[in-house]
């Protein structure tokens, strides 16, 4: 398939089934191999919070990356980006298969974000290049409801993979979805970005103001802090997760796959409820719905703390499980409509704008993770369920105060730049 071919757009099912995979290879990467992650600490001789270092800073190279391949996608198309992202994505998940070392599993870990920059920056502006933005997030709502049952079925394969051959078949298993989605970008997925509103100039100068004009925007900002504290919140259910679950709460890797599928469903309920809301509450007001759900999921696992610490004891998974469920599906809702948020008012830096706010996101979860990693180690806190409660009630707490009056306030102005 030509990359001229920027103004025919593609049919539905492709769009769908492309954004599905370029989003969903984020979760893939992130969460298929955390059923074995306790076990590859262990094959590496490292400490937990080291093998944390594995997620932490693929997260940062995610959010760096963009930052590079956001504006390269402004002005040379999303294919190109596309194919060399991608191709880079699978050779950097061969080395993390080889990794016999800490340092060479986060080099390659960090090689991994990097390219899979390139994947989600490109689904995102693909977005907006196509679509208004109301039909851009009810498009991003069935994207992300294929990146939901790709999340669902990646933690539980990675259970059984890691139960069955050890921790180095999930990560194999990385590379070969993101061999899948360059196939099927080569394959099906046309240009979608026209030469007409391609930007003409890569000068530092230039980018830097472009960034700064983005960043000034309050729409952006408003949508940007959304989709970044509610990841805040599920990056800690992610990196202490393992620790927590199987370490803490004697589940096996397996059920521990099944904990992280159960969540995917509450985040598939929450984008199909997200869909429907979009055409009766439009996008603020279902925003508004998530981050009232968002806040009873924060407080739910606030409660969940106090009464451990008063009765001195380890509550049950059940306990603690429908807090992060009402979580994730509010998560389901936010994602969708600030995704489309932050790139609604920039027609001709849709790229640049995603990247920024990936940006965004990912350096905010690289700071949630340092912070989680030092609250493992407080002997207080060390061993037992309280770094991820209590990690996720802040993170509600933040991601609410967005959604109720951030996103209420400036989410819908829309004035493009």
């Amino acid at each position: 398939m030509s990359d001229s071919e920027a103004t025919r757009p593609p049919a539905t099912w492709v769009v769908v089934v492309a954004l599905s995979l370029l989003l969903g290879l984020q979760p893939i990467t992130t969460d298929l191999y955390l059923p074995g992650l306790p076990q590859m600490q262990r094959g590496l001789g490292v400490s937990p919070s080291a093998s944390q270092l594995t997620l932490s800073v693929l997260v940062l190279a995610f959010g760096i990356g963009q930052l590079v391949w956001g504006p390269v996608a402004d002005r040379v198309g999303r294919r190109p980006v596309l194919r060399w992202g991608l191709s880079l994505f699978v050779f950097a998940s061969g080395l993390t298969v080889i990794a016999d070392s800490l340092s060479l599993m986060v080099v390659a870990r960090a090689a991994q974000g990097a390219c899979l920059s390139a994947a989600v920056v490109c689904g995102r502006a693909m977005v907006r290049d196509l679509y208004a933005p109301v039909d851009g997030a009810r498009m991003m709502a069935h994207g992300m409801g294929g990146l939901g049952i790709i999340a669902l079925a990646g933690p539980v394969t990675g259970g059984f993979l890691a139960t069955q051959w050890g921790w180095r078949y999930p990560l194999a298993a990385v590379g070969v979805f993101g061999a899948i989605t360059l196939l099927f970008v080569a394959w099906r997925l046309p240009e979608t970005l026209p030469l007409e509103r391609r930007t003409r100039s890569m000068r530092p100068a230039t980018l830097l103001r472009d960034w700064w004009d983005i960043a000034r925007h309050p729409t952006f900002r408003a949508h940007a802090l959304l989709t970044s504290a509610t990841f805040g919140g599920l990056f800690v259910c992610l990196a202490s997760g393992p620790f927590v679950f199987i370490d803490v709460l004697g589940c096996s890797r397996q059920a521990f796959g099944f904990v992280m599928a159960s969540w995917s469903v509450a985040y598939l309920i929450g984008v199909a409820l997200c869909r429907r809301m979009l055409v009766s509450r439009g996008l603020i007001g279902s925003v508004r719905v998530a981050g009232l759900l968002t806040l009873t999921g924060g407080l739910w696992t606030a409660g969940v703390s106090a009464y451990a610490a008063l009765a001195g004891t380890v509550p049950g998974m059940y306990w603690i499980l429908p807090g992060l469920w009402v979580y994730a599906c509010a998560h389901g809702i936010h994602q969708p409509c600030g995704q489309t948020g932050v790139v609604a008012s920039f027609p001709r830096h849709a790229g640049a704008a995603s990247a920024l706010s990936g940006f965004v996101l990912a350096s905010i979860a690289f700071g949630v993770g340092a912070l989680l990693a030092a609250a493992m180690k407080l002997p207080l806190w060390a061993g037992t369920i309280y770094p991820m409660t209590l990690g996720v009630c802040v993170g509600a707490a933040c991601t609410a105060w967005v959604a109720l009056h951030l996103v209420q306030r400036d989410g819908l102005a829309l004035a493009p730049i």
